[in-house]
């Protein structure tokens, strides 16, 4: 049997993406702790409505940890005070009862405020597209041994496309940096025998597109603490040794051509 939780909240409120936002007070009853925290938010939506005022808009999709959708800011931190888990994830009993919780939008230069806790996150697809395609033979399907991938590249490369893509990472750095983002999606295709043909272009393309929207990383390391699925910072050093490598390589490419 679930207990029950009385909160205040301090929602960032905001119209658009040139209105003037402001924190708002509401009282969330009732609520029971097995509800995620975004069921909560559904429960205080619902009582605005009844109550004809305009609810309250925030990210999400699949619920389940997986669509990387969801993320706000709560009470300073993201995704919530629970390490490894996004904010879809975060549950009430997490809470205690008559807690006041101050929840915001990513902090972000990179991520301009849509509306309410909404924020775009589109430089987020610009660095993927920056990366264009892997080299990948057409016909019938290759016998399963065909390719021998070490079972090392394989964990490795499977730890870091646990990314969802959330940006909490950035939205954690004290320089907003793009670092761990890119490195984990890099690294993930980079690590591979299928990655290997584009591998030095798409470093270089989505590294240069990463700067353009994000600042510099110094190592902090906020960004694999507030990771919800705690990516490594090890990824961050692989991608740097690849930028490295993909200036002299290309640079030789290009004098070939």
């Amino acid at each position: 049997m679930s207990n029950t939780l009385n909160l205040t909240l301090q929602i960032w409120r905001q119209e658009g993406p040139n209105a003037a936002g402001r924190f708002e007070t509401y009282e969330a009853r009732d609520i029971p702790d097995d509800a995620s925290f975004l069921e909560m938010l559904d429960v205080v939506n619902e009582n605005l409505i009844e109550d004809g005022k305009v609810p309250i808009e925030f990210p999400h999709d699949c619920r389940e940890g997986i669509c990387g959708t969801c993320g706000v800011m709560i009470n300073g931190r993201a995704h919530g005070q629970e390490k490894g888990t996004a904010t879809c994830q975060l549950h009430m009993r997490k809470f205690s009862d008559g807690d006041t919780i101050a929840i915001e939008p990513w902090r972000a230069a990179a991520f301009p405020v849509v509306k309410d806790l909404v924020v775009d996150r589109s430089p987020l697809d610009a660095v993927i597209e920056a990366g264009g395609f892997i080299t990948a033979p057409t016909g019938t399907a290759a016998d399963a041994n065909e390719t021998p991938i070490p079972k090392e590249a394989a964990d490795s490369a499977m730890d870091a496309a646990a990314c969802i893509g959330c940006g909490a990472c950035i939205a954690a750095c004290p320089n907003s940096a793009g670092q761990l983002f890119t490195s984990a999606k890099l690294w993930h295709l980079n690590s591979l025998p299928q990655g290997q043909p584009e591998r030095f272009k798409r470093t270089e393309a989505m590294v240069e597109t990463m700067e353009q929207f994000f600042g510099s990383c110094t190592n902090h390391g906020e960004c694999s603490e507030a990771c919800p699925k705690e990516i490594s910072l090890d990824f961050i050093a692989y991608m740097n040794r690849d930028y490295i490598k993909s200036k002299r390589v290309n640079r030789k490419l290009a004098g070939q051509r």
